[in-house]
């Protein structure tokens, strides 16, 4: 089951020599403000006091940061202070890094305050502070920013997930007035976290070498100047995706990209070019990959060294392209004629817990209620119908000798994430969600003349097929948003198919609905929708 209670570990025995002489310290400093405080006059008394009792907890603070190494220990890496950087957790004895799928401010939230700072600045996503340097232990966290520690949250199980290096969630934390006002060394910023990306203005031409197959390969670039062509270069992998590669592909001519990789499998020898663009981001429709944004460090034709990559060695962009490609459509008609409300126990609920289908109010009841199955959720239900409209089948990306078997709900997961759902306030902020932390892809609805050719029983393949839907009708498990504690008003509302864009498609472009809820105390609807991006 991906959610298991766990109990807060106790200290590892192996801090105790320094814990005795962290002791001896605390009392060491107790005596001096003693001392203190018989020195000066009365007036000054409290303000000694204070100031030694400030001092003291924030060695207390440092040192149990600095000695802590039990189960469910956090650290950040990577930052210019112990205040920010990737996040690592300590597990069965080893430290790991944190996929940033469903990575947000309640995330954050829970990590600054185990770590003894005041609050987060903000999230950081896509391997902020740099790539991740230790295998992932933890994917598709979800919290409600109230949980004492890290490990109280849900998410997929020790070590399950679907992460690349590139996808290391971090945070920046508040800083303590204390550590802001003492003058300190920082570590040198990153230059991608300092200066803003920018088109290159210059025309580039693109081309893919070492592939096997017309269509792959990695990707190399030259400028075309008033004085001619440049030398080829790579590309950097950092931030190298489904995304970028598409635009590779059209601006090719060679179709869709089905695969967007860092590797430098595609060299015949070990010297690659020197990487000419670093920290490319592409919308997705751009014609060119000059249109894209890049790091504005480039190399010049007679230059040496080339842009700045995290990695040098093998951390190149490449790209597989094919001329067919899936595209999936949510037909948000669907959603605004099945959404309704419905108060369900808590004890008929049991099941979608074990999948993270609840606002995490629901799982602090069940801790501290006992009769917590006798409680009720609000849930804002709709059934989610989405169409393949491309020219190929729609796969998971995850190979079926990996979908994982859910013995409550009898079937097999062959998505981590294939939707979210989004109650989002005037502010835009998120005020509630949901989402499929899994799903039962399959051919539900076929056009007239279309076989279905998948089905999630007994162990059968999963997908959609060109021409046909998957519903997920409003009476089956997580098919809806927990929105017991979310305020009678209006709202905007909004489901994502295929949110991490793990799962290469034509386009993005219809892959969500917006729409305006309205939330009484009797009813709910959703009105006014437009299709868009995730």
């Amino acid at each position: 089951m991906k959610h298991v209670l766990r109990r807060r570990a106790r200290p590892s025995s192996i801090a105790l020599p320094a814990l005795v002489s962290l002791l001896a310290s605390v009392w060491l400093l107790l005596l001096m403000s003693t001392l203190t405080e018989g020195a000066i006059g009365v007036t000054n008394r409290t303000s000694a006091l204070e100031e030694a009792r400030l001092q003291r907890e924030n060695m207390v603070r440092k040192y149990l940061k600095r000695l802590k190494k039990e189960e469910g220990a956090l650290k950040l890496v990577g930052g210019r202070g112990d205040y920010e950087g990737n996040v690592e957790i300590f597990h069965a004895g080893k430290w790991g890094a944190i996929c940033d799928d469903e990575w947000d401010a309640s995330e954050a939230e829970v990590v600054c305050r185990q770590l003894g700072f005041p609050g987060p600045v903000r999230a950081t996503h896509t391997g902020y502070f740099g790539r991740a340097k230790r295998k992932f232990w933890m994917d598709n966290l979800y919290c409600g920013g109230k949980e004492q520690e890290l490990g109280d949250c849900h998410f997929d199980g020790w070590g399950t997930n679907d992460c690349e290096a590139s996808e290391a969630a971090g945070v920046i934390c508040k800083q303590h007035e204390e550590d802001q006002d003492r003058s300190i060394t920082p570590k040198p910023v990153p230059v991608e976290a300092l200066v803003p990306k920018v088109r290159l203005g210059m025309r580039l031409e693109v081309r893919l070498v070492g592939g096997r197959a017309d269509g792959e390969g990695r990707v190399e670039v030259r400028v075309i100047g008033k004085e001619g062509a440049g030398r080829w270069g790579s590309v950097c992998g950092d931030g190298w995706g489904l995304l970028e590669g598409n635009v590779v592909c059209r601006e090719l001519g060679l179709g869709y990209a089905n695969n967007a990789v860092q590797t430098d499998f595609f060299s015949e020898t070990d010297r690659l070019p020197a990487v000419l663009l670093s920290g490319t981001e592409c919308y997705g429709n751009e014609s060119s990959l000059a249109d894209c944004l890049h790091d504005p460090v480039w190399m010049e034709p007679d230059a040496v060294d080339g842009a700045r990559c995290s990695e040098r060695r093998g951390h190149v962009a490449a790209v597989t392209c094919v001329p067919l490609m899936a595209d999936l459509a949510f037909d948000h008609v669907e959603m605004e004629q099945s959404l309704h409300l419905e108060d369900r126990l808590m004890y008929l609920l049991q099941c979608a817990m074990e999948e993270n289908c609840v606002a995490s109010q629901a799982y602090e009841i069940q801790r501290d209620n006992p009769n917590w199955h006798l409680e009720t959720r609000r849930l804002l239900k709709f059934t989610a119908r989405v169409v393949n409209t491309g020219t190929a089948d729609f796969r998971p990306h995850i190979p079926k000798h990996l979908w994982e078997w859910h013995l409550c709900h009898m079937h097999y997961h062959s998505m981590e994430v294939f939707a979210t759902f989004d109650v989002i306030d005037a502010s835009g902020r998120r005020v509630a969600e949901g989402h499929k932390a899994s799903f039962c892809l399959e051919d539900n609805q076929c056009l007239p003349g279309i076989e279905p050719r998948y089905a999630c029983a007994n162990y059968g393949d999963q997908g959609i097929s060109v021409n046909c839907s998957d519903i997920y009708r409003h009476n089956i498990d997580c098919q809806w948003v927990d929105i017991s504690e979310l305020n009678f008003g209006e709202y905007m509302f909004k489901v994502s198919i295929n949110p991490e864009f793990k799962v290469p498609e034509m386009s993005f472009e219809n892959n969500a609905a917006r729409c305006r809820l309205l939330y009484t105390p009797t009813f709910a609807r959703v009105y006014d929708c437009a299709l868009g991006r995730p």
